[in-house]
């Protein structure tokens, strides 16, 4: 399979590939529910990095930095985790297609 997120790099994600794994998950709930659940988290933690970054830094909360930059990060390590164990035969992951249809 052709795929641009199998060479073994950290690739960053458009939000418009984002929105397509939402979508896949959002079309393929019943036979993947674990799979959306964790996606939602995941993309719900990354909102929660964008918007506690500046309170954090406002209120000079050290301690939260490395948590906002964990989640600002988690989408793409996810990604990135999930290829790579895709590309060992661990799992399979159903939805890489779509993040190659989704120009970037």
């Amino acid at each position: 399979m052709d795929n641009k997120f199998q060479s073994g790099f950290w690739r960053p994600l458009s939000l418009r590939q984002m929105h397509s794994i939402k979508k896949w998950n959002s079309a393929n709930r019943l036979a993947h529910s674990l799979e959306g659940v964790v996606w939602n988290i995941i993309v719900t933690a990354w909102l929660m990095g964008w918007i506690g970054w500046l309170p954090s830094w406002v209120f000079n909360a050290v301690w939260a930095y490395p948590l906002c930059l964990v989640a600002m990060l988690l989408p793409q390590s996810y990604v990135y985790a999930r290829t790579q164990a895709h590309s060992a035969g661990i799992v399979r992951c159903d939805w890489l297609h779509v993040l190659t249809q989704v120009p970037d």
